[in-house]
């Protein structure tokens, strides 16, 4: 069918003559006529009745009136359903996250959001770092919120830091060096319960002991999962070197406390990541700017 016809029918019908549809829709009497009539042969109709003076709409007019207000009302619908989408008003954000990020930063801002774009949805994906990034890339997610391990994935993704994560290290308030300055020789003595190897924060305490030309420590307890390893650290027994954002919530609560090395101030980049060299969606930049205000 030739909606252009339908259309311009519809507006002559609706104003009730082709003069006031003329200056309405900017195009000539002519013009709307000539389509208008080559609507009917097209669809061998007559649309409308001779008259004297304005129109008269015959039955089948009537009746394309009636289901064409329908059809431009769905019309208009979905061009103010497209227009929201590409202004971020409406939509769903999904979003990735290891577990530091989905579970303390990520929620705020998610609510932030979610508060100032009401008829937005929003779903949060905790991945490791590895299946974040192919979430990302495969469109499965449409940004992540990831440390600095992200960094050897940088020909495949752009980042944007966020903020900076000290990484501290921490024990029970009853461990010997609780709230406490010490040596890095001394701190490496002690057992340690840390994240699995290749994480991280494991990867920076190697990567400390090297440059102090200490041993790596005894890694006493070994855990998958971040809340797992600051819950063991609460036991009174060795020590942990993990994020302080994850850390300040148990210290916050008198289950952990810092303990203070020499010269070691080791921080940890959380970043924005979005696919390589496209347009950010305007939803993502909402999500941005929520995360920055």
């Amino acid at each position: 069918m030739n909606l252009h016809g339908l259309r311009l029918f519809y507006v002559v019908a609706k104003a009730g003559s082709v003069t006031v549809a003329s200056e309405q829709l900017k195009i000539s009497q002519p013009a709307i006529t000539s389509q208008i009539k080559k609507f009917e042969r097209e669809n061998d109709i007559t649309l409308f009745l001779p008259q004297g003076r304005g129109i008269c709409l015959s039955e089948i007019g009537e009746q394309l009136v009636k289901e064409a207000d329908a059809v431009f009302k769905i019309e208009n619908r979905m061009e103010a359903l497209i227009d929201n989408y590409k202004k971020g008003k409406n939509g769903t954000l999904k979003i990735a996250g290891n577990y530091l990020s989905t579970n303390f930063l990520i929620p705020m801002w998610a609510a932030k959001l979610k508060k100032e774009n009401k008829d937005i949805n929003v779903e949060i994906n905790t991945l490791n770092t590895e299946e974040a990034i192919d979430h990302l890339i495969s469109y499965k997610v449409d940004v992540a919120v990831l440390g600095s391990g992200v960094m050897k994935y940088t020909d495949r993704i752009d980042t944007i830091k966020i903020m900076d994560d000290e990484l501290w290290f921490v024990a029970s308030p009853n461990h010997k060096y609780a709230n406490k300055k010490v040596s890095i020789n001394d701190i490496m003595l002690e057992p340690f319960i840390m994240r699995e190897k290749g994480s991280y924060a494991r990867v920076l305490l190697e990567s400390l002991c090297h440059i102090s030309s200490n041993k790596v420590p005894d890694i006493a307890l070994e855990f998958n999962g971040l809340h797992e390893t600051l819950m063991a650290s609460t036991s009174g027994y060795g020590v942990s070197f993990c994020s302080s954002i994850a850390a300040k919530e148990f210290i916050d609560m008198g289950k952990l406390t810092r303990i203070y090395v020499d010269n070691v101030d080791l921080k940890n980049e959380i970043v924005i990541c979005t696919r390589k060299n496209e347009k950010i969606s305007n939803l993502t930049e909402k999500f941005i700017s929520a995360i920055n205000s």
